[in-house]
């Protein structure tokens, strides 16, 4: 018997990409086998090939679904003053990573593990979600708003800030998630000359 009795499909595969995900973010794709994903999910090792063809599609399965995920929730208001649509950016960007923080760490340290195929996927993806912020780095600069050199870079530099809250933020520190959104709003506007 490969699942565990009493195991149900529709628990059993969010179950999996949920402890995948955690795992993965924890120790490292390299160091999580998939019998340690089934331990941690209470089902035989085999069961998760029913799920899944092998640990390489699930890492992509879970990468994608992250991606994906982030282009849904942002929506853009291309007739909104630039500045508007940054700071809605900004504060949307640290709320989505600070509450997806697990996949957001993966997303960034294990697309070396993705096979070239996979990679270009996961890229093309990024790309897209960059280019939504570039577009309203342009509309800035054309509307003179924004005083900076290079949109392309300064998308990058952005997105990098942004993400790497997830390094050190903590719910009930110093900063609830308000003034931590203030805060970065400022560097951001300092950091587009607005």
């Amino acid at each position: 018997m490969a699942r565990t009795q009493g195991s149900r499909a529709e628990i059993t595969g969010p179950l999996i990409r949920q402890q995948a995900l955690h795992l993965f973010a924890r120790h490292g794709y390299a160091a999580v086998s998939m019998r340690k994903i089934a331990e941690a999910v209470g089902v035989q090792a085999g069961a998760l090939y029913a799920y899944t063809p092998d640990k390489q599609a699930l890492l992509a399965d879970l990468l994608t679904a992250h991606m994906e995920g982030l282009l849904a929730a942002w929506q853009d208001r291309p007739g909104d003053p630039p500045l508007n649509r940054l700071e809605r950016m900004v504060r949307f960007h640290i709320a989505y990573s600070l509450d997806h923080s697990d996949a957001v760490f993966l997303s960034y340290m294990e697309l070396r593990n993705l096979t070239p195929e996979n990679h270009r996927k996961i890229r093309d993806l990024r790309d897209r979600y960059e280019a939504a912020l570039q577009a309203i780095l342009r509309a800035g600069q054309e509307q003179g708003v924004m005083r900076i050199a290079d949109a392309r870079l300064t998308t990058m530099a952005l997105i990098a800030m942004l993400t790497g809250v997830t390094n050190w933020y903590r719910a009930g520190g110093r900063l609830d998630r308000d003034a931590l959104g203030d805060l970065y709003w400022e560097l951001v506007r300092g950091a587009v000359g607005a």
